[in-house]
């Protein structure tokens, strides 16, 4: 293995209930019915979402899997580039606003 992320792994992902397969098919079934099918968020929509999170979360399998579903879900590559942007504007912010806690903290210890 020439590194930890090996992008052919990203097929055995169904073989994640190996060991629990009950647990696994519960997850699937939810999985399929929140990404897989229109509903008040259209596929494309949904797959933009799942793009974002996957740059947020650093998942090179999720990378890879949702570049893929958006493309195939009518995103293009500016739709797809926007989201991760979003992804990263809101990671900023929700660092940022953590510093109302220090500034908290600060208060009291310097009052």
């Amino acid at each position: 293995m020439s590194n930890y992320f090996e992008s052919e792994d990203l097929k055995k992902f169904g073989e994640i209930g190996r060991h629990a397969k009950p647990l696994a098919d519960d997850f699937f079934r939810y999985y399929g019915k929140v990404t897989g099918t229109d509903g008040a968020l259209s596929k494309r929509e949904k797959s933009l979402i799942a793009l974002a999170i996957a740059h947020a979360e650093r998942c090179a399998y999720c990378i890879d899997a949702y570049t893929t579903a958006c493309l195939e879900a009518g995103a293009n590559p500016e739709q797809m580039a926007e989201a991760v942007h979003v992804a990263a504007a809101m990671k900023a912010g929700i660092t940022l606003v953590h510093s109302v806690q220090m500034n908290n903290h600060l208060d009291r210890l310097v009052l």
